[in-house]
């Protein structure tokens, strides 16, 4: 029987082909990577790279993060506020600034506030090594143990910088790193009005916000916590408020 060289014959029929299955095949793996990226974006709405950005967002629970290293003089104008509305949130302090200001310290525990970690010296942490990154984390944990009697278990990077030695660290002692839904960027922007507005503007369940105890925030503070009051939403400390995505 003589053999028939389809591809010599027919060579426009054969690239025709060859298009028709290279197309068929672009289309199933562009379906697949679709899929697969949809299904990371609901898995990750809270969580990426180990690091956790908002709480519970089918909830009405939101957040305000304060982180603590400077601004003493505001930080108990803030607590009489957040006393004066019935509210409790989450404070980070620095392990340097709890050896500071440790009846300041004792203070925001006594007053039913989260304790938490923002590392010890406020270092990069997005620079150090997993040593390093452990010994941040490690130190402050067991100055605010010593202190307050506190074992806590929830780590803020300062300036949000970390990398995955700092989440790997953060796990190994026990911790979950947290970021944040929205920024108020107060320690930048000295203005009430504008942190304010940060703060409130399309605010959603699980929202977890930055702030500092800055003269603009504690300034701003009432209205916040008057927004969220009759908005329908609930101050809650991190740990209530991410509770379901761990």
């Amino acid at each position: 029987m003589k053999n028939v060289n389809i591809a010599s014959k027919h060579p426009k029929f054969i690239t025709l082909l060859s298009n028709l299955v290279l197309a068929i095949v672009i289309t199933v793996v562009s379906l697949c990577v679709v899929k697969i990226e949809t299904n990371e974006t609901l898995e990750t709405v809270a969580k990426f790279n180990g690091t956790i950005y908002a709480g519970d967002q089918n909830s009405n629970k939101v957040t305000l993060m304060i982180n603590v290293y400077w601004g003493n003089e505001h930080v108990e104008s803030m607590l009489e506020t957040f006393s004066e509305f019935d509210m409790h949130t989450t404070f980070f302090v620095g392990g340097s600034w709890v050896n500071e200001n440790p009846s300041l310290a004792q203070k925001i525990k006594d007053m039913g506030h989260e304790i938490a970690s923002h590392a010890t010296t406020h270092a990069d942490l997005g620079k150090l090594d997993y040593s390093g990154n452990h010994k941040e984390i490690q130190t402050c944990h067991d100055i605010v143990s010593k202190t307050l009697g506190v074992e806590m278990n929830l780590l803020a990077p300062p300036s949000g910088s970390y990398n995955k030695n700092t989440v790997t660290a953060a796990e190994n002692l026990g911790y979950r790193t947290i970021m944040w839904t929205r920024d108020t960027v107060d320690w930048r922007d000295r203005d009430t009005n504008v942190i304010y507005s940060r703060a409130v503007n399309n605010m959603q369940g699980g929202d977890l916000v930055l702030m500092h105890p800055t003269k603009e925030t504690a300034e701003a503070l009432p209205k916040i916590l008057e927004f969220i009051q009759k908005n329908g939403f609930v101050l809650a400390t991190v740990t209530d408020n991410i509770g379901q995505n761990i």
